[in-house]
């Protein structure tokens, strides 16, 4: 496959997934999830990856989630080869992948990319790192691994709190809730999480496969919450209220959300 919106390389025993949009503060497309889910499965097929680093170009942004912009301009997040939306297909391929998966966070992980670096099995945050969800500002919302899971990692109060007012914190708030691993300088950042790679390299890997599926297999009933958000997303999408949100974020104004309650 030839990647447009993401890179792939090896490094020792890491296969590097990065999402290569940073002047869309790498924020995703159907193109882009298309492309994660082939790099996933690639690092998957080879035996020369013990573990996936997953991380974005620059230092502004990780992932920010849909490309709103394109969503406004043409009503979707565009298509993929398949003319598929693979979203949930990205998500399950993360939990499923019998290697750990490293999330480096080197910037803002907002809304989808904040859902994709929860459902990663560690997160290595820069400094400069911020967290946070926006889907309700945009009449959006991920119900399934986005709500559930995330509360399972840090507790129905504070995953509550991120949904529900959609502020934004602080990379050590982010270690002191659980949410991340570690915290290091930016500059440090990928050699730290080649450094983690490196000791899961050291691992028995159908150990590590076997303790993978079985910390997924006490939150693996979340699947059906997935399918069904899914669903209930689609059918918002279609509304004024959806319109509202995504023309108010291009806008830079605050929507106006008031004739929907």
């Amino acid at each position: 496959m030839n990647y447009e919106d993401v890179s792939y390389e090896i490094s020792d025993a890491a296969a590097i997934i990065t999402i290569n949009r940073p002047d869309r503060l790498n924020s995703f497309r159907a193109r882009t999830i298309e492309e994660l889910i082939h790099a996933f499965k690639r690092a998957w097929a080879s035996r020369d990856v013990a573990a996936v680093i997953l991380t974005a170009a620059g230092n502004r942004a990780f992932c920010v989630g849909g490309d709103q912009k394109i969503f406004n301009e043409t009503g979707s997040y565009g298509t993929s080869e398949n003319g598929l939306w693979e979203i949930d297909e990205l998500h399950t391929v993360i939990r499923n992948i019998p290697k750990p998966v490293i999330a480096a966070i080197n910037g803002h992980a907002i809304g989808g990319g904040h859902v994709i670096h929860v459902l990663c099995d560690v997160t290595i945050a820069a400094e400069h790192a911020k967290f946070g969800q926006a889907g309700p500002r945009v009449a959006s919302f991920d119900a399934g691994w986005g709500a559930a899971y995330l509360a399972r990692t840090i507790g129905e109060k504070r995953a509550r709190e991120i949904w529900f007012f959609c502020r934004q914190y602080t990379a050590q708030q982010a270690l002191e809730w659980g949410l991340v691993n570690k915290v290091v300088p930016g500059e440090q950042l990928l050699d730290e999480a080649k450094a983690w790679a490196k000791d899961a390299a050291a691992m028995s890997p159908t150990a590590l496969k076997a303790l993978k599926y079985g910390f997924n297999a006490d939150s693996a009933q979340i699947f059906g919450a997935v399918k069904m958000a899914a669903v209930s997303l689609e059918l918002l999408g279609s509304t004024e209220e959806s319109a509202e949100g995504k023309q108010a974020f291009v806008d830079k104004r605050p929507p106006n959300f008031a004739q929907f309650r």
